[in-house]
This record gives C-alpha cells, sequence and structure tokens, in this order.
C-alpha cells in the first residue's frame, strides 16, 4: 500500500516557497547596490526580480498537485518513491543496495515536528521529504532491518 506524506508538509512547502521570494530579492538588492555604487547595468535585475515573482508563484500553485502524487512504499525488495505534479517519476531504491538511512529536520521541519528519511547506497541518496517523527523513525527501523535480513541472505 502507498502511504502519502502528512498534511502539514503542505505549509513546510508554502513556507519554503515564500522564503525563495527573501533569497531571489535579497539577489536583487546586491544588484541594485552594485547598480548605484558601480554604475552596473539596471538590465541585471531583471532575472533576479522575475525569479522572485514567478518562481514562488509557480512553486506556491504546485503545492497541493505535489502533495496529491507524492507518494511512497516499503517492500520486501525496495523502497518506491512517486513524486512530480507535472513530471511525474516514481524511483526504486532496492533494499540490497541500502548503506544508511539517517533523519534529519532544518528548523522548519521542526516547526511542523516533522524529519526527513534520507535513504543512502554506495551511488545515491534519496529522501522521503516529511514525515512525523514516530513514523520516520518506524520507517527508519523497518528499511534497515529489511537491508540487514537481505545483505544476511546474499
Amino acid at each position: 500500500m502507498q502511504e502519502k506524506l502528512p498534511a502539514a508538509i503542505r505549509k513546510v512547502w508554502t513556507i519554503s516557497a515564500l522564503l525563495t521570494i527573501f533569497w531571489w530579492l535579497v539577489a536583487a538588492a546586491g544588484l541594485f547596490a552594485g547598480h548605484i555604487l558601480w554604475n552596473w547595468p539596471l538590465w541585471l535585475l531583471a532575472f533576479p526580480a522575475a525569479l522572485a515573482v514567478l518562481q514562488p508563484i509557480i512553486m506556491l500553485s504546485l503545492v497541493p498537485y505535489r502533495y496529491q502524487f507524492w507518494r511512497y512504499r516499503i517492500t520486501d525488495t525496495a523502497v518506491y518513491m512517486q513524486k512530480g505534479a507535472i513530471i511525474q517519476s516514481e524511483e526504486a531504491v532496492p533494499i540490497t543496495r541500502v548503506q544508511n538511512v539517517t533523519l534529519s529536520s532544518g528548523p522548519i521541519l521542526r516547526h511542523f515536528q516533522l524529519q526527513e528519511v534520507n535513504i543512502e547506497t554506495a551511488s545515491t541518496s534519496q529522501k522521503i521529504d516529511g514525515l512525523t517523527k514516530p513514523v520516520a523513525e518506524k520507517l527508519r527501523d523497518q528499511i534497515l532491518l529489511l537491508a540487514k535480513e537481505a545483505r544476511d541472505e546474499g
């Protein structure tokens, strides 16, 4: 059965999109300061100013779709992650390849009592965006147990 992310992740994604506005405005302000101080061309402001407006609008409009399509599933053989609002993809991390599973959370995730589950192999790292702490811990333990059993069998 495929599992959905908790509804609180939508708030995290919304805050992330709003913070994007701030960083693009900081870049635009820096370029404007360069225009004032060193006579940099004013057209340099166009790119960060446009991104400060367009990127968050696109990110905010995709939050409901992103939430609707983000799923994960654990089986004895792989961890499956389905994501994508426009371009949908399903990734599978074979249990036999899992080397480490870590939990992490930045300040925004911590505020909503969520954690990311990072699944690491020798060559890649995949993450499940934000789960409640008990679910994340259970998932970590389940994946590590399955990986240990797979190594013991092989």
